[in-house]
């Protein structure tokens, strides 16, 4: 494992993180509470010291997990979290992935901070997301100045953002980073799925900013693992299975094209994950981790073979061809007019 350090900052943390959603929602298989437990401790002897929680995965479960695994070794670790639903009125509401009501006034910060704090069994959280801002979170200046009163207060160290659900939100995370002092932004960003998500980043670089990114949805959800084919079938209950299946053909297709940065010491979701780390403006990458052979593999990316700059030109010029397939243009969400002025 490699770490890096977050730009003026002494917050260091594992190159490859552990996103707690795995274990924690049922979105990706049911786990034990042993069994989470387990693939967490193995994540922290592999390295791995960054785990991404949210009070909402699990309503409060993700954090509990946390607290239980490493009761021990707390200041081993980096506990990053996410606050702004309001799942303590609305947690029983939740069908599958879709949105409960959000609360991201002053007081339902400071009370949703609290009991995160006590379900993380710490006195403080090192970095605090608000989770799946939309606009008018940007513009709200009661809402960042509570965030800096909690960190004068000591209980959290850091606060950012992470963008979502699904992929775009490019003026939110934009406007944000222009905007506020946040130390990180959390967004969808992959090989396949470059945009918004390098419009974002340059915007640290444009506008003079410290600011670092937490990527998520690393592999594209598993294309990028290279094991799906043109007969690969989802479960009901999984999310891919409500897909067009014209996403799983053409992205096999694109796939097979990305073929070449596999090697005898680097697999092709850990080349994923070194096309990702060779920005340096990435602080980590949080991959869907739900198996320790998967875990093992991920882990171990840092230690695999850097992409060379030949092949990430290879790459560039097959993203900017559209990989020579037809396609219906993307769907991204929030406010994503005026792209072409940035």
């Amino acid at each position: 494992m490699k770490y890096r350090t977050y730009r003026n900052t002494d917050l260091k943390l594992s190159e490859v993180g552990f996103g707690m959603w795995t274990v924690s929602t049922g979105w990706w298989g049911k786990f034990t509470e042993g069994e989470a437990i387990g693939l967490m401790h193995k994540a922290f002897d592999l390295g791995i010291t960054l785990f991404d929680a949210a009070d909402t995965y699990g309503n409060g479960l993700s954090e509990e997990l946390i607290a239980k695994a490493f009761d021990r070794h707390r200041d081993e670790i980096v506990v990053a979290t996410k606050v702004g639903y309001d799942f303590v009125h609305h947690g029983n509401e939740r069908r599958g992935q879709r949105e409960i009501p959000q609360d991201f006034s002053p007081d339902a910060i400071v009370l949703a901070t609290e009991a995160a704090l006590r379900r993380l069994k710490t006195d403080r959280i090192d970095l605090l997301q608000l989770h799946n801002i939309r606009m008018e979170q940007v513009t709200d200046d009661a809402l960042w100045t509570t965030l800096d009163k909690l960190r004068e207060k000591g209980v959290i160290r850091y606060y950012g953002i992470a963008l979502g659900p699904a992929i775009g939100w490019l003026y939110e995370g934009v406007n944000c980073i222009k905007e506020r002092n946040m130390t990180s932004v959390q967004h969808i960003y992959n090989i396949l799925e470059q945009h918004p998500g390098s419009k974002i980043q340059d915007a640290a670089n444009e506008n003079g900013k410290d600011t670092m990114f937490l990527i998520r949805v690393t592999h594209s959800s598993g294309l990028l693992e290279g094991h799906y084919t043109a007969e690969t079938k989802f479960p009901p209950t999984d999310h891919r299975s409500h897909r067009p299946r014209s996403w799983l053909l053409n992205g096999v297709k694109k796939v097979d094209q990305l073929r070449f940065l596999e090697g005898p010491d680097r697999t092709l979701g850990q080349a994923a994950l070194q096309w990702l780390l060779a920005d340096l403006r990435v602080a980590s990458t949080l991959p869907n981790v739900y198996d320790e052979k998967q875990l093992v593999e991920f882990a171990s990316a840092p230690e695999s073979p850097e992409l060379t700059s030949d092949e990430l030109e290879r790459v560039q010029a097959l993203y900017a061809s559209g990989f020579g397939l037809e396609e219906d243009p993307p769907k991204f969400k929030g406010t994503m007019e005026l792209v072409e002025a940035l």
